[in-house]
């Protein structure tokens, strides 16, 4: 026989799984919530061309795209050397750019500062591994119309709330800003038309280390002064130690001269306030907001402030954003102001610790196979409307095999139900070990 399984990329939940799933969902949301962030809904397609706008870096190549309805196989021959024309919509790769039609479409109905929450799932045509699927769920907010820093802290200080409300006490977000990663570019001696390379090269620089991202540069054709330069600020920063505070003392030490003090003072106020919000000193150690000028985060509609969400336990982010105050223009010919952040919900759900995903009375009915239907019936709803989850099982052969399945479903009591029983009262509840 056949295995029947799943697209490549896609999975299937069990019960217990699923009750995981949600009881993480609803402490995010829950979270989000009291920060004062409004959950919205858009659709899993948009059209073609918006996602395929040139604001979506590289995961516009992994969008699925949908056939026009009604084509035969005349056309879809016909169009063989522009497929593109044979597709007008797409399933979204992100939320973010559905987010920003979302607004173009109803800005007259929202607030003059927006602050949004979307959780759903989006489509992209990975090559499936560990930790990486086609279809995943997003867990993003965004604050739309304000151009402040205010913004980049209200995104953090909800975020690392969620993370210790998750029972992951410990993270830290890494943040740099876009244009302190031009500014250096510019001063180590890269063209304007060769950072955008440089930019990719140096979003590796986690995974294949200093020497990996000098030799990158330099079989991409890099002027070899560019290239010793940021091997010379690399050697300087690994001298200095990994990690910056988020001050104005920690950005200069991890820059080279010369850089925008406007963006850097950007920073240490986002800094500033995550440490007043949480009431820790902004130049103690305990603040969790490192500055890290490497961080590039490959999504090209990024205008500023980028960050990723780390933890202690995994060596991969948990999520992570930025601004993108550009996009929302493209929609509505006005520009808008526009900061997000994203939690990878696959990744994250792993990580938070066991807890009760169960209801806090649910009970098995053990029935022999000539009980009443009417009679079981009639138990099942008094035992539910005492506040119980209730699964009606008929007797089998092996009894442990049935509760241990009820159990692993997150079943933690037991009745058996004779034929006449048809009052919960007289019922003994037994708990499931």
């Amino acid at each position: 026989m056949p295995t029947v399984t799943p697209p490549r990329g896609m999975r299937d939940f069990l019960p217990a799984d699923k009750a995981r799933r949600e009881r993480v969902l609803r402490t995010i949301r829950d979270r989000y919530r009291v920060h004062g962030f409004d959950e919205i809904e858009t659709p899993v397609m948009e059209d073609y061309d918006r996602l395929h706008a040139g604001i979506g870096g590289d995961n516009e190549k992994l969008a699925y795209n949908v056939l026009k309805r009604g084509l035969d196989a005349e056309a879809i021959r016909a169009a063989a050397d522009d497929p593109a024309s044979l597709t007008d919509l797409g399933l979204r790769y992100d939320l973010t750019v559905p987010l920003a039609r979302f607004y173009a479409s109803h800005r007259a109905e929202l607030p003059s500062v927006f602050r949004a929450v979307q959780i759903a799932p989006v489509w992209r045509a990975e090559r499936p591994q560990k930790g990486r699927y086609r279809q995943f769920l997003q867990c993003d907010i965004d604050v739309i119309g304000d151009a402040t820093p205010g913004a980049e802290a209200e995104l953090v200080i909800a975020t690392l709330d969620t993370l210790d409300a998750l029972g992951l006490e410990g993270g830290e977000v890494r943040i740099n800003d876009r244009r302190l990663l031009d500014a250096m570019l510019e001063t180590f001696g890269f063209p304007v038309d060769a950072r955008a390379g440089v930019l990719i090269t140096l979003d590796k620089l986690d995974k294949i280390g200093p020497d990996g991202v000098t030799a990158e540069l330099r079989e991409r054709g890099a002027d070899e002064a560019a290239v010793t330069a940021v091997a010379t600020h690399l050697a300087h920063l690994a001298a200095a130690g990994s990690a910056h505070a988020l001050t104005a003392s920690g950005i200069r030490e991890a820059l080279p001269g010369g850089m925008p003090d406007d963006v850097a003072a950007d920073l240490v106020g986002i800094g500033e306030a995550v440490a007043a919000a949480r009431g820790l000193d902004a130049g103690s150690g305990e603040v969790p907001l490192r500055f890290d000028p490497f961080l590039v985060r490959g999504m090209g509609y990024y205008t500023g402030t980028i960050f990723e969400l780390a933890h202690p336990a995994v060596s991969y982010s948990l999520g992570g954003g930025g601004r993108y105050d550009g996009m929302i223009g493209r929609f509505l010919g006005q520009e808008v102001p526009a900061v997000g952040f994203s939690l990878g919900f696959e990744r994250l759900v792993d990580l938070v610790p066991a807890g009760d995903d169960t209801a806090a009375d649910a009970v098995v009915l053990v029935h022999d196979r000539n009980a009443s239907v009417g009679d079981l019936l009639t138990l099942k709803s008094a035992l539910i409307d005492r506040g119980a989850r209730v699964r009606l099982e008929q007797r089998t052969k092996n009894l442990r095999a049935l509760l241990e399945r009820a159990r692993a479903d997150g079943f933690t009591a037991f009745a058996t139900v004779g034929a006449g029983d048809r009052d919960a009262g007289t019922l003994e509840i037994k708990p499931l070990g």
